[in-house]
C-alpha cells in the first residue's frame, strides 16, 4: 500500500499516463472536460511547485480547500498532498487557502497566509475580476514548472488518508480497472470521488447536476463499469 497520497496518484497514472483518467461533466452548463493522467499530473505538478517554490510550504504546513468537486479541485487537492501539506477540515489557521469565487466570503472563517481564488471555468480561463485579498489560481499556477522533485513524506495524516481510501474503495465495490461514474452531487467527499477510485486504480467520470435522461447514453459512451449514483 502506498504510504502517502502523492504516491497513490503516481501509481494510478504510471502504467498508462495517456489514458483518460478523469472526465468531468456538468449537465447544468453542458460542460465536458477530459483529462489524461499526464494532463492532470501536469496541473498537479504546477500546483505543488506553486506551494513549494513560490510559497516555501511543505510537510507540516496546512491548506484549506473551499472548492466543490471539479477537475480543478482534483488538481488542487493532489497538488497539496504532493507537496506534503495537510488539508484542514475545520476553519482555523492555515498556510494557504483555495476558494471558489462564489465561496470567497467563507474564507473569512480562516486565517491564511496566502489565498487563491478559482472560477472553475470550463477552459480554465483566468478570473475577470479577482476578489480582494486573493490571487488568481489559474494565472499563478500556469507559470510554474512542469517538473516536481522527489515527493516529500506525507506523514501520519497522509497514511491515514491512504488507508481510508483503500477501505472506502472496498466498501463502494470499486476494483482495479473500473471506469467509475460518480454523481458528485450525492458524493461530494473527495474520499469517494477522487481518493478511493485512484487507490483502486480506477478511472473517473464525474457528473455534476446529472440529468437522468443522459445516463444510459453516458454509460455507453464512456464505457463505465461501475456507478455511484
Amino acid at each position: 500500500m502506498a504510504d502517502n497520497i502523492a504516491r497513490v496518484f503516481a501509481d494510478a497514472i504510471a502504467t498508462n499516463p495517456n489514458r483518460p483518467l478523469l472526465t468531468w461533466y456538468d449537465d447544468a452548463t453542458g460542460e465536458r472536460t477530459e483529462l489524461s493522467g499526464a494532463t492532470l499530473a501536469n496541473w498537479v505538478t504546477k500546483t505543488a511547485n506553486l506551494l513549494t517554490d513560490e510559497l516555501a510550504l511543505g510537510p507540516g504546513d496546512t491548506a484549506a480547500v473551499l472548492l466543490p468537486p471539479h477537475w480543478q479541485t482534483a488538481a488542487v487537492l493532489l497538488g497539496c498532498w504532493s507537496a506534503g501539506l495537510t488539508v484542514a477540515e475545520k476553519p482555523g489557521d492555515v498556510d494557504v487557502l483555495f476558494a471558489a469565487v462564489d465561496r470567497a466570503a467563507e474564507a473569512d472563517a480562516w486565517t491564511a497566509g496566502d489565498r487563491y481564488a478559482l472560477a472553475l471555468h470550463p477552459f480554465a480561463l483566468p478570473l475577470r475580476e479577482v476578489p480582494a485579498g486573493f490571487a488568481d489560481y489559474v494565472t499563478e499556477v500556469r507559470v510554474q514548472g512542469d517538473h516536481f522533485g522527489a515527493y516529500p513524506p506525507g506523514g501520519p495524516a497522509h497514511a491515514t488518508l491512504s488507508d481510508q481510501a483503500s477501505a472506502r474503495a472496498a466498501e463502494l465495490g470499486i476494483t482495479s480497472g473500473d471506469r467509475l461514474l460518480v454523481n458528485v452531487d450525492r458524493h461530494p467527499d473527495p474520499l469517494d470521488w477522487l481518493l478511493a477510485p485512484l487507490t483502486a486504480n480506477a478511472t473517473l467520470v464525474l457528473c455534476a447536476h446529472p440529468d437522468p435522461t443522459h445516463l444510459p447514453t453516458r454509460q455507453s459512451t464512456e464505457q463505465t463499469t461501475h456507478s455511484l449514483p
